[in-house]
């Protein structure tokens, strides 16, 4: 293999030193050979590494943290090998001099054919070569450049919060007015957490758990995650009574929460925490559905082009064991189509395809199509089944419409209901109403918020969220980790 071409195998390997042990054993000694060969050019060519960024995060969600500069570089490098990009000495080749110099025209195949990647991953379950080849496809028109993109497919970095689990930081700033709800119908501050386990203490996944009034009527349905918890909510006026679970029932009772080591140092009347012991656990769910829900109006081509590129490693990461796999897209009215949705299928080929064939466009106005799309894809969408566990990433940069809120509150009422852990991605371009929403719709879900930083250099400008300390990784890490967490 070329110098050139040594040098491209290194900057993926920089990118995705976590996934080579995935692949074949044979696949990973020959990594190994040319990460030790590139590792001497560099030393020969004075080459010097980024000072990684280091970001702190509460010991509650305490992450691996990924040198997400060193990884951008990398990516960089290939992004911009048809130029010249000074990483020290170091240049980048394109796809056609990688060609050029191995003279196979399988390598250069293997740079530049989507399809062929994602059948290659469906017919041979070749997870590595998948992730190689989706990386350098020919991008739909309408789409950035293939020039502009290539290599980017690991590029976008994200920060991950989950504010049911830092409370006590999530309600202070609501009591000190640095934030405030309902946004868009929905208001995540009146929330009983309740714990189900069985007899020997093990927490129960999957259980069905209500909130019930005073006068026994059920305000809220929820269902319990991996430790057995179970998040449910109520609005300003109700007033609930009990929660129950197959058939367990406990009351609750208001605590004065003490928020004083928490930003505000104030406390507030809260709803004690509940915790219900049942006699037998649930089926539990062998099965995972995965939904991509994705904002195609003219601000998202970047995002767009990620998911394009990154899906198939996505799914290699993941595992084809007992996962299915939907992806759904949206506008607004007065564009080509105001929502396009799909079904679950197991065939990663299709997803791919159907990835492929969307581009951004349309848009104009601020809000999009948001409560139609989630309608679709949640409230009235019969293909989420009772057997699985069940996760769907909302990728977006703008709020619903205005007056859409019945909308709203009934598709994330649903989600809570059947299990649909929702997990909004706020792209660029997002205002702070935006983030509230993606924030609230976690909450009321039992989801986690995921938000693009600036730390990658694509894109524009990323809303900084009004949270605590977090860990810069990258988007493709956090995708596939919270996926495996809902397994």
């Amino acid at each position: 293999m070329s110098g050139k071409a040594e040098h491209l195998q290194d900057a993926i390997g920089l990118i995705k030193d976590e996934y080579v042990e995935e692949a074949h054993a044979e696949n990973a000694a020959a990594q190994a050979a040319e990460a030790r060969d590139a590792s001497a050019a560099k030393q020969a060519g004075g080459a010097t590494e980024p000072a990684a960024k280091v970001v702190k995060m509460p010991p509650q969600r305490r992450r691996r943290k990924a040198a997400a500069p060193i990884a951008i570089a990398a990516c960089l490098v290939l992004a911009l090998g048809v130029g010249a990009l000074a990483f020290s000495s170091m240049s980048g080749p394109s796809a056609k001099d990688v060609a050029e110099d191995t003279g196979s025209s399988d390598e250069a195949a293997m740079l530049m054919e989507t399809e062929s990647a994602a059948e290659s991953y469906a017919t041979d379950g070749a997870a590595e070569s998948a992730r190689v080849e989706t990386n350098s496809d020919t991008l739909m028109p309408g789409t950035p450049d293939f020039d502009q993109v290539q290599g980017e497919a690991f590029i976008l970095t994200a920060g991950e919060w989950n504010d049911n689990d830092s409370w006590p930081f999530f309600m202070n700033l609501v009591n000190s007015n640095t934030i405030s709800f309902p946004v868009f119908g929905l208001d995540p501050t009146n929330r009983v957490k309740a714990t189900v386990t069985d007899k020997t203490g093990n927490p129960v996944r999957n259980q069905e758990v209500e909130l019930v009034g005073a006068s026994g009527d059920v305000l809220w349905r929820g269902v319990s995650d991996k430790s057995g918890a179970a998040y449910l909510f109520f609005r300003d006026g109700q007033a609930p009574e009990k929660v129950r679970a197959d058939g367990v029932e406990q009351y609750l009772a208001v605590a004065i929460d003490e928020l004083s080591d928490q930003q505000g140092g104030a406390t507030a009347p809260v709803i004690g925490d509940a915790e219900l012991v049942v006699a037998s656990a649930p089926a539990q769910a062998a099965s995972l559905q995965v939904m991509f829900i994705v904002d195609t109006t003219g601000s998202m081509a970047d995002e767009i082009a990620y998911l394009q590129k990154d899906f198939a490693s996505i799914a290699g990461d993941v595992g084809s064991n007992g996962v299915e796999y939907s992806v759904n897209f949206y506008r607004d009215e007065g564009d080509a189509y105001v929502t396009k949705c799909n079904g679950f299928t197991s065939d990663v080929a299709e997803v791919q395809a159907l990835l492929n064939r969307e581009y951004a466009d349309g848009g104009g106005d601020t809000p999009e199509a948001v409560a139609q799309i989630l309608t679709e894809t949640i409230t009235n969408n019969g293909a989420w089944r009772d057997d699985c566990n069940k996760v769907a990433f909302l990728i977006f940069d703008a709020p619903p419409h205005n007056g859409t809120d019945a909308m709203i509150e009934a598709a994330v009422a649903s989600a809570a209901e059947r299990g649909i852990r929702l997990v909004p991605v706020v792209a660029s371009n997002a205002d702070r109403d935006t983030e509230l929403f993606g924030r609230a719709l976690a909450i009321m879900t039992d989801g986690t918020y995921v938000f693009l930083t600036d730390d990658s250099g694509v894109g524009n400008s990323h809303l900084e969220p009004i949270v605590g300390d977090y860990t810069v990784e990258l988007l493709h890490d956090v995708i596939v980790r919270i996926i495996q967490d809902n397994r």
